[in-house]
Order: structure tokens, then C-alpha cells, then sequence
């Protein structure tokens, strides 16, 4: 449980900040970006939920505590040190994942396959998804930088690559069954 007492410490004003395992790491190290765009994306998925009623918004709940989940992973360097932990690290799963896929499949069963790329908007629900998935691919970049490094989990990246594809299709779904999509038409304002 976590029990925040004072919010703030003042242990961060030299611009290092501490990360999971107690070390500490400058506030603009490849990790804090990664868990911060993580951070970002959720409160873009709170603006998504002021829209979504339903399944949806149940749905974007629990991908809003994912995404707790997510940061903590990120947050944690070395995975190979978790077995000496003394207590089981949190980290993201492949449940997880596939829950994304299952309910990727069912919002994507009854939409027109695209003939286009779209734009974002439509109503204000797809528009704030579409922006939740440009943060979440941005998140992805910044974890596939620590992936690269060989310090973070893979499935955590996984679960970043399938959460921008659920948000698109999600986008899609809130925009009428993908009737209203905003169609690119290249080359339109020549």
C-alpha cells in the first residue's frame, strides 16, 4: 500500500529523483523519460474518460491502472536483480498484452476496413484518443531506447506497441463505428 504522507520532499531540487530500487538518476535519464511519458499518457486517458461512457470508459479504467503498473516496471532497473528483491516486483505481463489484442479484435469486428489513413478527430471522445495514442507511441519510443540497452522489459514495450493500436481502433469505435473518421486525402490542399 501506498501512503503519501507530504507530498512534497524537496529530495528532488538538485534535479535527481529515485527510482524503484532506491538508486538515483538525473530527472532527464532515458528511464524517467520513459515512465514519465507513461505518466503523461495516463492523464491523456483521463481526458479520454471525461467522454466515454460504458464498456469504453471501463475499459479505459483499467488500462489507467496498467499504466501505474507500466510505470513501476519502467521505473525499475534490472531485471535480473528482481529474484533478490525479497518481495515479487511489479511488472507488466503477457495477460496483459493479450487482453489488449482480445479487446482490439472485438472493437475491430464491426469496422469497415480502413481505404485510407485517417485524421485525428471527429467527436471529442476520438479526438482525445487519437492524442492518447500519439503519447503512447512516444512512451514506446522512450522504452524501446532502455529495450535497446538491454534494461527494460519486453513486454512492457509489447504492451505499449498494442495499447496505441487499441487507441486507434478505440478512436474509430467513438467515432460513430469509424462512420465519421476524418479521411486524409493526399495532396488535397495542392
Amino acid at each position: 500500500m501506498v501512503v503519501l504522507n507530504k507530498i512534497y520532499t524537496r529530495t528532488g531540487d538538485k534535479g535527481d529523483t529515485a527510482l524503484s530500487d532506491g538508486s538515483r538518476v538525473m530527472k532527464h535519464d532515458p528511464r524517467v523519460e520513459a515512465y514519465g511519458s507513461v505518466d503523461e499518457l495516463n492523464a491523456t486517458l483521463g481526458l479520454c474518460r471525461l467522454h466515454a461512457t460504458g464498456d469504453l470508459a471501463d475499459r479505459i479504467a483499467v488500462i489507467q491502472n496498467d499504466l501505474f503498473d507500466l510505470g513501476a516496471d519502467l521505473s525499475r532497473p534490472d531485471m535480473a536483480a528482481d529474484a533478490d528483491a525479497g518481495y515479487e516486483v511489479l511488472r507488466i505481463v503477457q495477460h496483459q498484452v493479450d487482453r489488449l489484442e482480445s479487446e482490439i479484435d472485438v472493437m475491430n469486428a464491426d469496422l469497415r476496413p480502413l481505404r485510407s489513413f485517417i485524421l485525428p478527430g471527429g467527436s471529442p471522445l476520438a479526438a482525445h484518443l487519437h492524442l492518447s495514442r500519439t503519447v503512447a507511441r512516444r512512451a514506446e519510443r522512450r522504452a524501446t531506447e532502455l529495450a535497446a540497452a538491454g534494461d527494460a522489459n519486453p513486454i512492457a514495450v509489447k504492451y505499449l506497441n498494442r495499447l496505441s493500436d487499441w487507441l486507434f481502433v478505440a478512436g474509430r469505435v467513438a467515432n460513430n463505428g469509424g462512420q465519421d473518421d476524418i479521411l486524409w486525402v493526399p495532396g488535397a490542399s495542392r
